[in-house]
């Protein structure tokens, strides 16, 4: 059992297999391992009744052949003799001192058998594997003072009964191996549409309800799981219809408040003051709304990425250029992967603001900013890269966080610091990653990589 463990821990682990190929697996090599020591048990148990039985027949054989022989008149022996070659397939050869001996196999079994034809025949009774190199079972005899030889071929006395075990060992195997395969299916088969349903939820599509029904155990889970992916669709909605609703409320009197602060007579330095905080407060209800805002469903086949980020690229641009700042674009054609256009544009344009709002140059205090995408590998790269002062290499991790905000030296402004967290969270449900990479005097770099999908011919780059 030891050598099992070590072999269930260790080596199948490395293969990646399947919970049904790594259950059937066990029990397959728990059955052989048990067939294997009945098998040894029962040879054992039948192995002196075997020798008995065999050691009777050849006595038998020998006494009869030996007495008809005998009382035979000396003219009619040589038709008895072969009589008996013909029809019973038992030869008679006369012993010669020159004869070559081959013993028979020294196993419990011959000797067993061979001891108790000695106890039947006299201890003076030879008993050979072969003559003379010719194979069968020899037994010696004597008429008077002449030595005989009585000769069984092997099929005859079923000594070759390897092939009927080995094909009754291959059928009970077999059929064994089958029973655990329909097993470990009637078992595995939940589980797979337990897993199938867990992945959709996963990534945010609504799961096919469980069948709810069979044994007790996986009915249960069954009702459970479908009752949780039941309250969490509802509370999706909820929160969905409560956060429109705050915004709602919120944006309102925010938009009474600008409108009255128009109509005012006040300075334009505390206009201009009251409408930035103002323009920052409807920020954070846009990011607010936009981190609780539902990933999109992964498509089933791969979306043209350069053409998505194209038509993002017209839009960003024109708003870093209205702001004082540049976008710079080098984007590969025909890049294609499993993932909602939309998703893909939120997670890019959160990015690009995230540039433009916190990576001024502090030379001009201006936004320059270079989008990237290329395949590496069986990896999409999009990166987005600022010319800012960067941020502490400690603060990479911490900035994935909702709701973590950069230090004032960098961002110079507030924020909810929801960002990054929307793309981390929009990259999960595709299998992608995102990394921060703090370039000191060249700003910080943000990378996404996203499996890609069967890609089309690419004619040029898009820029």
């Amino acid at each position: 059992m030891t050598l099992i463990t070590r072999l269930w821990r260790t080596i199948l682990p490395r293969l990646r297999l399947g919970l049904f190929t790594r259950s059937f697996l066990l029990i397959a090599l728990l059955m052989m391992i048990s067939l294997g020591a009945w098998l040894q048990i029962v040879f054992n148990i039948e192995e002196g009744p075997r020798a008995m039985q065999l050691a009777q027949r050849i006595a038998t054989t020998v006494s009869i052949t030996r007495s008809a022989l005998v009382y035979a008149p000396t003219e009619v022996r040589p038709a008895l003799l072969l009589d008996l070659a013909t029809k019973e397939s038992l030869r008679v050869q006369p012993r010669d001192p020159t004869d070559v001996l081959e013993p028979l196999p020294h196993t419990t079994y011959w000797d067993n058998v061979s001891s108790e034809i000695r106890n039947r025949l006299g201890s003076q009774t030879s008993m050979m594997w072969a003559v003379n190199q010719v194979p069968g079972i020899w037994i010696s005899f004597h008429i008077d003072d002449m030595q005989y030889w009585l000769v069984f071929d092997r099929d005859q006395l079923r000594l070759t009964t390897g092939r009927e075990w080995l094909g009754w060992v291959a059928a009970s195997l077999l059929l064994a191996l089958l029973g655990a395969a329909i097993s470990v299916r009637f078992i595995n088969h939940p589980l797979a549409q337990l897993a199938k349903v867990a992945q959709q939820l996963a990534r945010g599509e609504t799961p096919t309800p469980l069948l709810e029904k069979g044994p007790m155990e996986i009915r249960d889970m069954n009702i459970a799981f479908n009752r949780m992916a039941r309250d969490l669709r509802q509370n999706e909605a909820d929160r969905e219809i409560m956060l429109a609703g705050i915004s709602h409320d919120l944006r309102t009197p925010l938009a009474r408040i600008r409108l009255e602060i128009e109509m005012s007579h006040m300075s334009d330095e505390a206009r201009q003051a009251i409408d930035d905080d103002l323009a920052q407060i409807n920020h954070s209800i846009g990011q607010l709304m936009e981190y609780a805002r539902p990933a999109g469903q992964v498509p089933e086949t791969g979306i043209d990425v350069s053409r998505v980020l194209k038509d993002l690229l017209e839009r960003e641009r024109s708003h870093t250029e209205s702001l004082g700042g540049n976008l710079q674009a080098s984007i590969e054609a025909g890049l294609q992967a499993r993932i909602s256009a939309n998703d893909l544009k939120r997670i890019v344009s959160n990015l690009i603001e995230n540039a433009r709002r916190y990576g001024r140059s502090t030379s001009d205090d201006r936004a320059h900013i270079t989008l990237r995408a290329y395949q590496t590998g069986n990896l999409l790269r999009i990166e987005v890269q600022d010319q800012g002062v960067g941020i502490p290499h400690a603060d990479t991790q911490r900035l994935l966080r909702p709701f973590a905000r950069g230090e004032s030296a960098r961002t110079g402004v507030s924020g909810a610091g929801l960002g990054l967290s929307i793309v981390e969270r929009l990259l999960g449900q595709v299998g992608g990653k995102f990394q921060l990479i703090s370039q000191p005097a060249q700003g910080l770099l943000a990378r996404i990589e996203i499996p890609k999908a069967k890609t089309r011919p690419a004619d040029k780059t898009i820029a």
